[in-house]
């Protein structure tokens, strides 16, 4: 009899400003393969997926009808449950997740046990609400990191109204910030966390977070 499929989170926002359709799409086909998914979202409240292009409409379309497309709230979920944890590019990551409790409380959890998490481009947000058992120190001070570069989102629009500019949040919450050229792929993978500074680093993130999830579960189940 195989072993039961180990499960992954997928935090999506539920900002107005949404979620990367592409980062989404690529994210949950890929750990779709790998694991039992459990979407969730603030209140449970339904996604905005955004940038859609003409094949990721027809697939969120099609998505949209099965029963596991809609999220749960993250009030309700118990991380204890959960292998791994996954944020794909948001750009609502910054106005929701940021400052959402819950999530930092399951952000947490997966820091102190050393569990296997991934964030994406604007996602990384959903990490800086995470605190060490002081309440003060950022659970992940020491850890080398990316996400959106200062440089990319001066380019955007709502730059002027972000309530976060996340390179500066790592830097001056003492984690070691790199970055590539915009739109470049870079990923930073340190001990269990997966960063990616883009959505055309969706990718290439998810595939290090299913090979963290498979190293450690080959480590502890002792495989052959």
């Amino acid at each position: 009899m195989s072993a039961p499929r180990a499960s992954c989170l997928i935090v999506l926002s539920s900002a107005v400003e949404g979620v990367s359709a592409q980062s989404f799409v690529q994210a949950f086909k890929l750990t779709h393969t790998n694991f039992s998914i459990q979407l969730a979202s603030p209140g449970g409240k339904v996604t905005e997926f955004v940038q859609q292009d003409e094949n990721n409409r027809r697939w969120l379309n099609d998505f949209r009808t099965k029963s596991y497309s809609m999220p749960i709230s993250l009030e309700s979920i118990d991380a204890a449950r959960y292998s791994a944890l996954l944020i794909p590019a948001a750009p609502g990551a910054i106005h929701d997740l940021a400052t959402n409790q819950h999530l930092a409380q399951i952000v947490q959890h997966f820091a102190k046990e050393n569990k296997p998490l991934c964030a994406i481009g604007p996602g990384v947000a959903g990490l800086c609400g995470a605190r060490q058992e002081d309440k003060k120190s950022w659970s992940f001070a020491d850890y080398s990191m990316t996400a959106p570069s200062i440089f990319e989102i001066a380019r955007t629009p709502e730059f002027a109204i972000l309530p976060i500019l996340l390179e500066d949040f790592i830097k001056d919450s003492g984690g070691k910030y790199s970055s590539s050229e915009c739109d470049a792929v870079h990923i930073v993978v340190d001990r269990h966390l997966v960063t990616g500074q883009n959505t055309q680093s969706t990718l290439i993130a998810v595939q290090n977070l299913i090979l963290l999830c498979t190293h450690k579960q080959t480590k502890h189940g002792g495989g052959r």
